[in-house]
């Protein structure tokens, strides 16, 4: 078993590209904040010697949930001090300016919150998504 658990929650009101997208972005900065030591990232390789580089150890878990469980879930891991990740309506459409912009003037109960990734203990992050199921399409 492994000490931390990675696990994303996505907004489960989401269309499957727009939930995709969220989900990359945040996995693009988490893992740059992580490294690789941390995500436990290996080289796998086949037979004929092709190399599939930097693929992680421990399972990736995604969850669904609903905006207010999300953000809940995002709460909950900034006072555990849990390494969480989060991204919302706002950093969609228009430029990343205009989506700065649009997150800089919007108060929290005014944003939709499309996903979170969780890093931390397996009980600590256990939890928190307890009440979330898979995510399915």
């Amino acid at each position: 078993m492994f000490e931390n658990k990675l696990v994303a929650i996505i907004n489960k009101d989401l269309e499957v590209g727009v939930a995709m997208n969220a989900l990359a972005h945040m996995s693009l900065g988490f893992g740059a904040k992580l490294g690789k030591e941390q995500l436990l990232l290996v080289d796998y390789k086949d037979a004929n010697g092709n190399i599939y580089p930097d693929i992680s150890q421990m399972p990736y878990i995604i969850l669904s949930g609903k905006s207010g469980e999300i953000k809940k879930a995002a709460r909950q891991a900034k006072e555990q001090s849990i390494m969480h990740n989060i991204f919302t309506d706002k950093m969609t459409g228009g430029t990343y300016l205009e989506q700065l912009e649009n997150s800089a003037k919007s108060l929290e109960d005014d944003i939709i919150f499309y996903g979170v990734v969780l890093f931390g203990s397996y009980e600590k992050v256990n939890l928190i998504t307890k009440r979330c199921s898979l995510y399915k399409r």
